[in-house]
């Protein structure tokens, strides 16, 4: 089978028919599932995050393809299970957006950003209603009432803390000092290291996630993305451990053979670059 590129989203489409061809596809892509696909769909998203950080349009226009595809194979195999197809999947996202903005496309009134944000959550409320009235129509469990329900589980872990303290600060269950954070900080590292101390691992684990809770809140009161800080910090780590190597090569030596003390010197070298 020939195909030719273009800019034609239905060129797209077909395309990943033909992989997903049982007799004529790629016996890797007919074999994919929802489940097996998922990790891919997390990972590209990803990438289109780290293009924007490095400033590179031209990956990032790689990377937008590359996380359109996933939307495509999705759409492909939910068709072929007779779920969805692709074209139901824009339908539903055109109506979102046109519901959600009646400022723009309705006669709504919004003039600043809050009352936009007032409107959009809702609108996401009754959303939320009648999705679960169409769950419980169709006999499936609901999704939960309760009011952290409106959380997503699936997103990182990171951004479902912060969204799980955004969410708890509006009825007021919040510290209202960063001082105040600091301080149960310190109490749950205190109780970390009591837990190394015993050599509990399920404890361990236990006391590491509520000090990784409190950092993210830490986070939000000084008004700094957490998610954003340790990508900054890991392409700070990056950059001066590449300084190590670069000495390292220099010296006709290989990182295995290095000592700690020579590469906590590059290190520090690096640090004043």
């Amino acid at each position: 089978m020939t195909m030719k590129a273009s800019g034609d989203i239905g060129d797209l489409l077909n395309i990943m028919t033909a992989l997903r061809d049982k007799e004529t596809g790629c016996p890797w892509d007919v074999k994919q599932d929802f489940q097996s696909i998922k990790p891919y769909t997390i990972e590209e998203a990803y990438e289109v995050a780290d293009a924007i950080e490095r400033n590179d349009p031209e990956d990032l226009c790689d990377e937008l393809g590359d996380l359109l595809l996933q939307v495509v194979f999705h759409a492909q195999m939910a068709k072929e299970e007779e779920l969805f197809s692709f074209e139901d999947v824009v339908l539903a996202i055109n109506k979102k957006m046109i519901r959600r903005h009646p400022h723009v496309f309705g006669t709504g009134d919004a003039d600043t950003g809050e009352a936009v944000k007032i409107k959009w959550d809702e609108i996401k409320a009754e959303e939320k209603q009648e999705r679960a009235e169409r769950r419980a129509a169709r006999g499936l469990p609901s999704e939960g009432n309760g009011f952290l329900d409106q959380v997503s589980r699936a997103m990182p872990a990171n951004e479902e803390a912060l969204k799980i303290q955004k969410k708890a600060s509006k009825v007021g269950f919040d510290w209202n000092d960063p001082s105040l954070v600091l301080d149960k900080m310190e109490e749950e590292i205190a109780e970390l290291r009591a837990e190394i101390a015993n050599k509990n691992n399920d404890k361990i684990k236990d006391e590491l996630g509520d000090l990784m809770f409190v950092l993210v809140n830490l986070g939000r009161h000084v008004d700094v993305n957490p998610e954003m800080a340790l990508r900054d910090t890991n392409t700070k780590f990056r950059t001066r451990f590449a300084h190590i190597e670069d000495r390292l090569n220099q010296a006709n030596k290989t990182l295995e053979s290095a000592s700690l003390e020579e590469m906590e010197a590059y290190w520090q070298e690096a640090k004043t670059l």
